[in-house]
């Protein structure tokens, strides 16, 4: 089933309260059609999921924050013509397993450009098989179908390409500070704020195609950020406090990626390195690296001309594709 219901109530709760309006329980009941039973079952089901919605007495439930839910019209016309036509099919949900799944399920029948946005995800995960939370409609989940004519090996340095679309748009929206952990983290104040999940698919030797994932923090209430188990940064913070509207950031991401990935699939992350650098927060740091079986200290020296991370061992130079690291305090 691609298309999910389940949860459609809250939606239909969380619309009218996202303009941060107090709506009383018997209101939200008789605009809604249900019972006054109905609207606190999803209310609680909301704040189970992480949505900081207050309660007053005598007057109703609001929102900590006003929030837009995604619009598809509002992302289209963030799109030139021409650039629309990059992205020739764009979905919209309420709620769904994973976008990356989704995408990966009906691979065969959609175009290259397509993308799949949720407001909800039962099982977004990350690198590693990690989850990844994000409350209903409190960040930007979304993932986007791409291919390739050259095989995998073509394809080094994708994910990092991926970041710096996105560190280069988010800085432009506002978050300065902004910068890239290598392979693909988005960070804030040394905090992840947006993750990359790159997959493969087709023909090793081409042509290919990736599934791309990204899962943005624009509000995380600090009950999730606990839930989380790791430090996270959300872009209220990252922008001094300003809630940015998820559309308008949503249509600039689709942008940079449409320009960054057809460069990328012309020449490769040779044009992008010197981009990197201007984000990379690990060069010249001390590390911590996991490969396979093995941990060891490293000094970390930049990425290659294939995105790979260059680091120095005692009086080795190494080159990574693939590791774990983490910066030694």
């Amino acid at each position: 089933m691609r298309r999910y219901t389940v949860g459609m109530g809250e939606r239909d709760v969380l619309m009218r309260l996202a303009a941060g309006e107090t709506c009383s329980g018997a209101l939200l009941a008789r605009e809604l059609g249900v019972s006054r039973a109905a609207v606190w079952k999803q209310i609680q089901a909301l704040r189970a999921d992480g949505v900081p919605i207050e309660a007053h007495a005598g007057s109703g439930y609001r929102l900590a924050h006003p929030l837009k839910l995604l619009d598809l019209a509002a992302l289209r016309g963030a799109l030139t013509p021409t650039l629309a036509s990059r992205w020739p099919h764009i979905e919209v949900h309420w709620q769904l397993d994973s976008t990356s799944s989704e995408l990966q399920r009906r691979e065969p029948e959609l175009p290259s450009g397509s993308v799949i946005l949720a407001e909800r995800q039962t099982a977004g995960r990350g690198r590693r098989g990690r989850k990844w939370l994000a409350p209903p409609a409190m960040g930007l989940t979304f993932s986007l179908l791409w291919r390739f004519e050259k095989g995998f090996a073509a394809l080094a340095g994708l994910s990092l390409v991926v970041g710096i679309a996105l560190a280069e748009t988010l800085r432009a929206m506002g978050a300065h500070a902004v910068a890239l952990k290598w392979p693909n983290d988005v960070q804030h104040d040394g905090r992840k704020l947006a993750g990359i999940l790159v997959e493969l698919g087709g023909d090793f030797l081409g042509p290919c195609f990736a599934v791309i994932g990204m899962g943005l923090n624009v509000w995380l209430p600090q009950e999730v950020r606990i839930q989380a188990g790791q430090a996270v940064a959300d872009m209220v913070e990252a922008c001094d406090g300003t809630v940015p509207d998820r559309n308008r950031l949503a249509g600039a991401l689709l942008v940079a990626l449409a320009e960054a990935l057809e460069l990328f699939a012309r020449e490769g992350f040779a044009p992008f390195q010197a981009r990197y650098v201007e984000l990379d927060v690990l060069a010249g740091r001390e590390l911590t690296v996991h490969k396979d079986s093995e941990s060891f200290r490293a000094l970390a020296c930049g990425v290659d001309s294939r995105g790979a991370l260059r680091v120095r061992r005692g009086m080795d130079a190494l080159v990574l594709d693939s590791a774990e690291v983490s910066v030694r305090p």
